[in-house]
């Protein structure tokens, strides 16, 4: 499958450094049978690798039906509306992260660190709820609100296969004043993903940790290094 790495059947890491580009944050796409969820879309200068390395895991990008966005930061979203061009899906944020990408604010996105402007990008669907779950066929995909990093961040996660993956993009921050960070929020934000008792992160950044010890290891690494 080339860069594509399998997590568990169904579930694949198809970007983020040293699989798509340097600059984008990880790209997950899980298979539902009828429908292809995909999780970030990296920082907007991959869409043709991303793409390519779908089909190369044997996946049709134009069955992408819903594109969830963790937290609005440039790094994350920056391929959103290639792939909604590509295969006609729903993107999906939170409320509180949702009106920075629809403004194209480039301060609040971090567009401005990458020294890249960002078109303002329109929202399907707003996630409101403390805790939301889309149902997809048999399974459901859970989106938790897990502010601190942004007022909007989320979490995800799914049981499968007997195992439970979080997706946690960006626990390790960074906070600051122009992302709206709180670390107060942030703090009990990790502590709720610590209760879920995942047998594997999904990361941002840091890739794929696994077993259920590594997770927990992993959060508690940054409580312990970070202060309210």
């Amino acid at each position: 499958m080339g860069n594509v790495e399998l997590i568990l059947p169904g579930i694949y890491l198809i970007g983020g450094p040293g699989i798509s580009r340097s600059d984008d944050a990880t790209v997950f796409i899980i298979d539902f049978g009828t429908e292809l969820v995909m999780i970030d879309s990296g920082a907007g200068g991959s869409t043709k690798i991303l793409t390519r390395n779908m089909e190369e895991a044997g996946l049709d990008p134009k069955r992408i039906t819903h594109l969830i966005l963790t937290h609005n930061h440039i790094d994350h979203v920056g391929s959103a509306a290639a792939i909604r061009d590509l295969s006609g899906c729903r993107i999906l944020i939170h409320d509180l992260d949702a009106e920075a990408i629809e403004k194209g604010d480039a301060i609040k996105t971090a567009a401005n660190w990458y020294a890249v402007d960002f078109a303002p990008l329109s929202v399907d669907l707003r996630l409101k709820g403390d805790h939301e779950v889309l149902v997809f066929g048999d399974e459901e995909l859970h989106c938790l609100h897990t502010p601190g990093h942004t007022p909007g961040s989320i979490s995800l996660y799914l049981d499968r296969g007997g195992k439970r993956v979080l997706f946690g993009q960006d626990i390790h921050g960074p906070f600051l004043p122009a992302f709206g960070s709180d670390t107060r929020d942030w703090r009990q934000s990790m502590e709720r993903l610590l209760a879920l008792k995942a047998d594997v992160l999904c990361e941002g950044h840091f890739g794929i940790f696994q077993p259920a010890d590594r997770v927990a290891a992993y959060i508690s690494k940054y409580l312990s290094m970070i202060e309210a």
